[in-house]
């Protein structure tokens, strides 16, 4: 697999906001996001086998892992060993996706967070996957400003979504609107910030 980092930090956001968490950072993505906070794991990356990984995420000995990117299931075929070798060893695991690939092959063996690409992106997801997603899994409108919050709305209205619905404002917009348009409209949404941002952490 193409590895663009493997670390240790306090997950920012979704389900598990704030648990200390060993990130595993694929490379390589199929979008180009206006918003990604990666960039530099948009290509490249070091190959890694799957010995080397699992090496160094027992050394670490994690209760929970998120496998992040880039976009992470570009490379699911390789993914998969090392998604069962976590699994078997009763390690939680988040995948954090932008919603364009299939997920459901690796379902069994994680929670998926669905990124739902807004239109201030400039990037767009397949809305058909929300139709697989689970109450054990999430999904997450990453918003700018009120047309975004209007086309999460839109799509919260149209989909039947199973799982956690979480309103992300991109780092450094107006907050207040964003929290506003939330209350106003009651949106069964979850208002949640990037923490790692906040406290300066990785």
């Amino acid at each position: 697999m193409k590895i663009a980092e493997i670390f240790k930090s306090l997950q920012g956001e979704g389900k598990n906001q704030g648990k200390p968490c060993l990130f595993i950072r694929l490379a390589g993505c199929n979008l180009h996001c206006r918003w990604c906070d990666t960039p530099y794991a948009q290509t490249g990356g070091m190959e890694m086998n799957l010995d080397i990984i699992l090496e160094q995420v027992w050394r670490v000995n994690p209760s929970y892992v998120c496998i992040t990117g880039g976009e992470p299931l570009q490379q699911a075929d390789e993914l998969e060993p090392l998604l069962v070798s976590l699994h078997k060893r009763g390690t939680a695991i988040d995948i954090e996706t932008n919603g364009t690939l299939d997920f459901k092959r690796v379902q069994p063996y994680a929670s998926i967070c669905m990124d739902v690409k807004c239109p201030s992106s400039g990037e767009q997801s397949n809305l058909a996957l929300l139709d697989a997603i689970r109450p054990q899994d999430s999904v997450k409108f990453v918003v700018m400003d009120e047309a975004d919050c209007q086309f999460a709305q839109d799509i919260i209205s149209t989909y039947r979504i199973h799982g956690e619905i979480f309103l992300s404002p991109v780092y450094g917009s107006d907050y207040t609107i964003i929290s506003k348009f939330i209350l106003v409209n009651n949106l069964p949404v979850r208002f949640q910030l990037q923490l790692h941002k906040i406290i300066g952490v990785k």
